[in-house]
């Protein structure tokens, strides 16, 4: 051997025999402790190992997460003493969160002035778009360190309603199938992954017509189209959108977001040889596409570089995306655009919309180089949606004059020449309408709660005359969601429902507008002992300070709620954009009710659940009616005794986590805890950047700041500007890094304002996701992990940590099937 490769090998062995050594040799326990204890041993004299070993391995959260040796060392030999002398666990909590510091956000004071008034903003510095800035990172993981130090004492819980939410989940599951052209098409979930795997089965050759009583043959050979588990691999976050299937079923598109920055990467695959058909994928796509009869036409959605889709493009398969044609370009920046393809699958359609105006084009599906035209032409404040059927389109419209919308016919020669089909009413609004050969659908809210009724549309081609009676499908509970399901062809007289309560599990129902039969195709099956007949559904009424009444859903357990004021509440709230907030079942919520909660939804006006009206009085100049309302719903909820400020938790996201901050700076003293997701709450500051995503079209819904009327309103609301030194309740807050609806930083400038302000010592804690957007994890287990550390929270700011899970039925149990919409 060559001298040198002799010295190399005698060096090679050597570091092997020391690096052995070291792996055999045992740490010492006191090591361990010392470790655990981040160096703090040696403040502890000998004599108190033992217990200090003790307290490692029956409490290590007592130990962990401590400050370095010479700082706040007395306060650590105070809580030792007090957990050796066995003083009440909420003292020696209270010990020990007296040892953790929460991070101190640097003040750099930044003017910003607007009509003469200067606003001082100590944390404009926290916004980094790029999302790299050292300063900024570093900021955000103290803040996640110190909530998950807090929550130190909550890991084992979290633990626990991981486990009992993930096993409330049939995870081996099948959504129902919807029959459409010659297959059935339908999702499949696994045993122990977290996103869907898209299919399909032929029908057979003789196959009958649709009715309600379809049902797939499960003998005929799956086709596996998309395996989003298989794409997920390689990423940490994985969304899909755009999922569709080509017109002759050959090929599928869909895109990917890796992010959750909500930019999708469209992909086309030939499903027989399973070969990519793109030349390269097409980035940077708003997520949803339409095929043309062709099957080597698509139609695509980009975004610009303010995440607003703006775009519509035409590819022929087989060509470079650089060769694409623009075929619509929306230069209005409060406007967004998207295409679809029509249930008839004879017409494309581009639709333009900002909050309060849009407008439609259509195009012959099977002439994808022609000429779109317009349905009618854009008035402000004005909106349409548009379906087709023979040679006419359906037209439902909505504007100042017609508020909950009227439905319209036209030929599609002449779209000007309308006829009314279904007037507008005041006490009904018009939300959807679905249009198939024979029948149509509405789907209505009268008082708040929804309701479809179908339609008999006369044979042949003639324009429908109005429709004067229609037959209601009912549904008895006080509360429910209902809503429309994917449709299958479009000449079936079947109509997808989908149907769920406060206490029942979604139901996919398969109703026959001819015949009037239904069939309840699939139940969401709710393992681990669930009983809906233990559970009761309620609806209230608040009276706001104006006299307006506001809808309330609630669900508690009988056998649990006490009803005297003692229980623990949850009160969650939207409140924004016209969406309706409906009660709709969500088996998570479970290990919060079955430990004694009531859950309840506060339906605020600037929602959609009460008419339009209720969403044009809490917008704009009449925002202040959300907080209002929310409020005389919490102190409805404590004067019916359904709880009390001190067992009163609250909970919204996105702009419901605006609601949440406003009503927290009105009424601090109402709530005991509260989470605000991803919360809009610096919406001031935001309205004022244009160069933030979708500033400009949200203008249609909050008023633009630049007038001074709205900024003096926005001024009097907005929760970053209206934090004042009072005592808050217990407050956890999340963000998400790549959030592109609301920046990471307003949360984060909110926690650290909110920090410097409260005048409390109760918890405050900011949750930033590094690796996820508006939406959390896209995983369905990692979602439920993200639910376990705010349901952790809740229990710990109600000093329910230790109350047992109550089962409402027999452990072994698969399913409980709700009866109340099958009846």
């Amino acid at each position: 051997m060559a001298p040198a490769l002799h010295s190399r090998a005698v060096f090679l062995g050597a570091t092997a025999a020391l690096a052995a050594g070291l792996i055999l040799r045992r740490i010492s326990p006191s090591s361990k402790l010392n470790r655990l204890m981040n160096g703090n041993l040696r403040l502890f004299p000998a004599a108190q190992r033992a217990q200090l070993h003790s307290l490692a391995g029956n409490s290590p959260h007592l130990l962990r997460h401590w400050p370095r040796p010479g700082v706040r060392d007395a306060a650590k030999r105070a809580l030792v003493a007090k957990a050796a002398a066995g003083a009440p666990s909420g003292d020696v909590e209270a010990a020990r969160l007296e040892l953790l510091e929460a991070p101190r956000a640097p003040q750099r004071p930044r003017s910003l002035e607007t009509h003469g008034d200067v606003r001082q903003d100590a944390y404009y510095w926290l916004r980094d778009d790029e999302r790299e800035a050292p300063d900024v990172i570093a900021h955000l993981k103290a803040e996640a360190a110190y909530t998950k130090a807090v929550l130190a004492d909550t890991e084992g819980l979290q633990e626990t309603l991981y486990k009992e939410m993930r096993g409330r989940i049939q995870e081996a599951d099948q959504s129902a199938p919807v029959r459409f052209g010659r297959f059935f098409y339908y999702t499949r979930t696994l045993e122990g992954q977290q996103y869907a795997v898209h299919c399909r089965r032929a029908l057979s050759a003789c196959a009958a017509p649709p009715t309600e009583a379809d049902a797939m043959d499960e003998s005929v050979p799956e086709e596996v189209l998309l395996d989003e588990n298989e794409e997920a691999k390689r990423h940490k976050f994985y969304m899909v959108g755009g999922f569709e299937e080509s017109p002759d079923h050959s090929m599928i598109s869909w895109g990917e977001d890796t992010t959750g920055n909500e930019k999708y990467t469209l992909y086309v695959k030939d499903l027989a040889s399973g070969k990519q058909l793109l030349a390269r994928p097409i980035p940077d796509t708003a997520g949803n596409v339409a095929w043309a009869n062709d099957n080597k036409t698509l139609f695509y959605v980009t975004k610009d570089k303010l995440d607003r889709p703006h775009k519509v493009w035409r590819h022929a398969i087989g060509t470079d995306p650089s060769a694409d044609a623009c075929v619509y370009h929306e230069e209005d920046d409060s406007f967004y655009v998207g295409i679809s393809r029509s249930r008839t699958e004879k017409m494309l359609y581009i639709h333009s919309g900002s909050a309060v105006t849009s407008d439609v084009r259509y195009l012959s599906a099977d002439d994808p180089t022609g000429e779109w035209r317009l349905v009618m032409p854009r008035q402000n404040e004005t909106e349409y949606s548009v379906e087709d059927r023979g040679d006419h389109l359906f037209i439902t419209v909505r504007d100042q004059e017609r508020p909950n919308s009227e439905l319209l016919v036209a030929p599609i020669a002449d779209p000007t020449a309308t006829k009314v089909m279904l007037p507008h009413r005041e006490d009904v609004k018009l939300e959807h309408v679905e249009v198939s050969a024979a029948f149509l659908a509405s789907f209505e809210r009268r008082r708040g709660l929804q309701q479809a009724v179908v339609y008999k549309l006369p044979g042949g081609d003639a324009m429908p005359a109005e429709l004067e009676w229609g037959e209601p499908i009912a549904f008895e509970e006080p509360a429910y969601e209902l809503s429309c399901g994917s449709q299958g062809d479009f000449d079936s007289p079947v109509l997808r429902l989908h149907y769920t309560s406060l206490r029942s599990p979604d139901q996919t129902i398969d109703y026959n507008m001819d015949s009037r039969a239904r069939a309840v195709k699939k139940v969401q099956p709710v393992l681990g002992g669930f009983d809906a007949s233990k559970y009761a559904t309620e609806r209230l009424w608040a009276t706001a300070p104006d006299g307006t009444q506001v809808p309330i859903s609630l669900v508690y357990r009988t056998d649990l709620a006490k009803l005297d004021g003692s229980d623990p509440l949850l009160l969650d709230a939207y409140g924004s954009y016209e969406a309706a907030n409906d009660p709709d079942f969500r088996p998570s919520r479970l290990s919060l009710i079955d430990r004694g909660f009531t859950f309840a939804i506060a339906h605020v006006r600037g929602g959609g659940e009460m008419g339009r009206r209720w969403y044009e009085d809490g917008k704009y100049l009449n925002k202040k009616n959300t907080f209002t309302d929310f409020i005389a719903c919490a102190e409805h909820l404590v004067q019916k005794q359904y709880t009390s400020p001190s067992k009163l938790c609250i909970e919204g996201r996105s702009a419901g986590g605006l609601t949440m901050g406003a009503v927290l700076n009105m009424r601090p003293d109402l709530f005991n805890a509260a989470i605000l997701g991803v919360p809009f709450v610096d919406c001031l500051t935001t309205m004022l950047d244009e160069s933030i995503p979708l500033t400009v079209i949200e203008w249609e819904e909050w008023g633009n700041p630049a007038q001074k009327e709205f900024y003096e309103y926005m001024k009097s609301y907005s929760p970053v500007d209206n934090i004042r030194p009072a005592a808050y309740p217990n407050i956890l807050v999340t963000a998400g890094l790549h959030d592109p609806r609301v920046g990471y930083w307003e949360p984060a400038k909110y926690v650290a304002k909110l920090r410097e302000s409260k005048t409390d010592s109760k918890l405050l804690l900011l949750k930033c996701d590094m690796g996820a957007g508006h939406f959390s994890q896209s995983g369905r287990f990692d979602r439920l992990k993200e639910l376990a550390v705010e349901w952790a929270f809740l229990l710990k700011a109600q000093g329910m940590m230790e109350a047992p899970l109550q089962l409402s039925g027999p452990a072994e149990a698969a399913a409980a099937a709700a009866t109340t919409a099958a009846a």
